[in-house]
């Protein structure tokens, strides 16, 4: 079996520090935390389940923090998890075999990020770069910090999907907590930006610092600004600035604008999140039957990031759009297919009074 080090870095998370850390132990891992300044009790915390508890002194770079954690670790294997993401499911013997098959290559574990939207915890799942050999990769960025190869002109870059899935609810904390997160990533995103004027993922990261805080003005203009570059529409990030950059325009009624979007259908109608969010597009200009076609599109969708994109915001704006239309009884089983989604069991309740 290879041995694997799980490398941690921390600030102030005495909340979600234990929940991380705990389910950890049930497996044969060295577990090391590395604390960037912590003044509560993380810390004292992370010391009853890590291996090793070590202090680092924050240098405004998340990557230079991160190699540290890696150099510290016992074993060349590293797991990267972060303090507000908790074990979900795994299946410890087929990340191993994985491992063996390609041990030059990454491992991506899918990730859930809850935030609040529409009354209710919203989901969007993602696949992060979190497993690989320090002998082959190192981190670069003092932000959004990626994993890269150390030698590429000696070994090829590849990736593979494990089976290991993490809730982050760093999404979730209090309007201050955000915007603290927010204003702390927007400063090292800049200072980012200074030494990489031309990186579009950068202006994407602007974007979502923005939208973090409901900042629509700012986060539409960096979206925009991101995608004025020649990007790979097939690209995670660049699906995510598309959809980003359309609901920042609805939000600041701009929904001309949003119809431009029309214009990269064929590029980014590969998920049913862009597919649900031109129906949207079309809902609010008034277009229904072109929004009632893109919705019914979206529920037969496999591809969806967003939980419920291919299932209650479509079919919760189905119904909608028939009640617009004086159509009650279609409304309502339509409502009725969303499940506990809060919208449509307000539809239903007003419906039925």
């Amino acid at each position: 079996m290879l041995p694997i080090s799980v490398c941690i870095i921390t600030k102030n998370e005495e909340e979600n520090i234990e929940k991380c850390l705990k389910p950890l132990r049930a497996y044969d891992w060295e577990i090391l935390v590395v604390d960037t300044g912590s003044t509560d009790h993380t810390r004292e915390i992370a010391s009853r389940y890590a291996d090793k508890v070590l202090d680092y002194a924050w240098t405004q770079d998340f990557s230079a923090a991160r190699n540290y954690s890696i150099a510290q670790a016992s074993y060349d294997t590293i797991l990267i998890i972060d303090s507000d993401e908790f074990l979900l499911e795994i299946d410890i013997d087929a990340i191993l075999v994985s491992m063996e098959e390609t041990p030059t290559h990454i491992g991506l574990l899918s990730r859930q990020n809850h935030y609040q939207m529409n009354g209710t915890d919203s989901v969007y799942v993602d696949l992060v770069e979190r497993l690989f050999s320090r002998k082959y990769y190192h981190y670069q960025g003092i932000i959004h910090e990626q994993v890269v190869l150390k030698e590429p002109e000696k070994y090829s870059y590849g990736t593979y999907q494990i089976p290991l899935i993490l809730n982050h609810v760093g999404y979730n904390g209090s309007e201050e907590a955000l915007l603290e997160k927010a204003q702390r990533n927007i400063s090292l995103l800049e200072k980012d930006l200074e030494m990489h004027p031309a990186n579009p993922y950068t202006y994407f990261q602007l974007g979502q610092s923005y939208n973090l805080i409901h900042d629509d003005e700012k986060a539409c203009y960096y979206y925009g600004k991101g995608l004025s570059y020649d990007v790979d529409p097939a690209a995670e990030y660049v699906q995510m600035m598309v959809i980003g950059y359309g609901y920042a325009l609805l939000h600041l009624n701009r929904t001309e604008d949003a119809l431009g979007l029309a214009a990269v259908y064929d590029a980014f109608a590969v998920s049913a999140d862009f597919i649900t969010l031109m129906g949207l597009i079309y809902l609010r200009n008034n277009q229904y039957m072109k929004a009632m076609l893109e919705f019914v599109k979206a529920l037969s969708c496999k591809n969806a990031h967003v939980v419920g994109a291919n299932s209650f915001i479509p079919s919760y704006n189905i119904g909608l759009i028939n009640e617009m239309m004086g159509n009650k009884e279609m409304a309502l089983i339509h409502y009725r297919r969303c499940g506990n989604f809060p919208m449509a069991l307000e539809k239903i309740k007003d419906l039925t009074e």
